[in-house]
């Protein structure tokens, strides 16, 4: 919990009131985000197709005339193969330490395997809901093989669901209120998240690429902004390589010029988007520049 929550949380809650602190995790690209976005009806997280699209923590807060959740939505757990790797790995198991509740979400369309069974081990048994997300994807013999399988990890709770549908979040929403022990409001009430303004366009620009780009670029790409006079904002997107430089920026030009317009759509009327392409070679491995993008 940080300074705010910490400060924030002694303000008086209503009485009965009941809040606490839920974790997703999981495997790179097993719809964790999707799943957050569910929960609030609304986008609170970028979401791609791309494995490692979270990392950073993303925190939601879900906030009802008698509860307070505050959602931690952190990078798939996988073995990583560059610093950056190692450090989104950091951030996803530093969020279990002072966690009320664990959702450890798996996919029905895909075999629960060694990546899974690794993170298992890590989480404890007594306050971890396993999640079975994308059943929307398969028959129900499936989803109950897979449920089957997933029950040898003895956890507390098991729900299947359809992140991208809706299916069965309502349910498993109900079923998380229930863990909750009385307990303040850590956030203002009309508080959904808890990051900045230029962060959530950061973000925004990285979805958009990550939308556009080849396959090969995803983990290559960061952004950041770098200066925000309204209506004027500045966006950095570094890449590793020259020849990413030029797939980013696309023929003309028209990359750059399409994830600007789709960044634009989502902001508010009269925004106007400079997106600046710099390369930083292996920026992935260099400290200090995995600190200058605040991973």
């Amino acid at each position: 919990m940080d300074n705010f929550s910490e400060n924030y949380s002694s303000m008086e809650a209503p009485e009965g009131h009941v809040s606490g602190f839920v974790s997703l995790v999981g495997r790179p690209n097993v719809g964790k985000s999707t799943l957050l976005n569910a929960f609030f009806e609304k986008k609170i997280a970028i979401v791609s197709d791309k494995p490692q699209t979270t990392r950073t923590e993303i925190r939601g807060v879900l906030t009802g005339s008698d509860f307070q959740i505050v959602f931690c939505d952190t990078p798939g757990i996988h073995k990583p193969k560059t610093l950056l790797g190692t450090r989104l790995n950091d951030t996803a198991r530093f969020t279990l330490k002072e966690i009320d509740l664990v959702l450890f979400v798996v996919e029905a369309d895909s075999v629960i395997g060694k990546g899974d069974r690794f993170i298992a081990e890590s989480l404890p048994t007594e306050k971890t809901v396993l999640v079975l997300n994308k059943i929307d994807k398969v028959k129900s013999g499936r989803i109950l093989t897979q449920l089957n399988e997933a029950s040898g990890f003895s956890f507390s709770e098991y729900f299947p669901i359809s992140a991208s549908t809706g299916e069965g979040v309502k349910e498993l929403l109900g079923h998380i209120k229930t863990k909750l022990v009385p307990g303040p409001r850590y956030f203002p009430e009309n508080m959904e998240t808890d990051f900045s303004e230029s962060f959530w366009v950061a973000e925004l620009v990285r979805e958009q690429l990550l939308h556009e780009v080849r396959e090969e670029l995803p983990h290559s790409i960061a952004t950041r902004v770098t200066d925000w006079d309204w209506p004027h904002i500045r966006c950095e997107i570094l890449v590793e390589r020259n020849s990413q430089k030029g797939i980013v920026i696309g023929h003309k030009g028209e990359v750059l010029k399409k994830v600007g317009t789709e960044v634009r759509k989502q902001l508010k009327d009269g925004a106007f988007i400079e997106l600046v392409v710099k390369v930083e070679k292996d920026w992935q491995k260099h400290p200090r520049s995995l600190d200058r993008f605040g991973y």
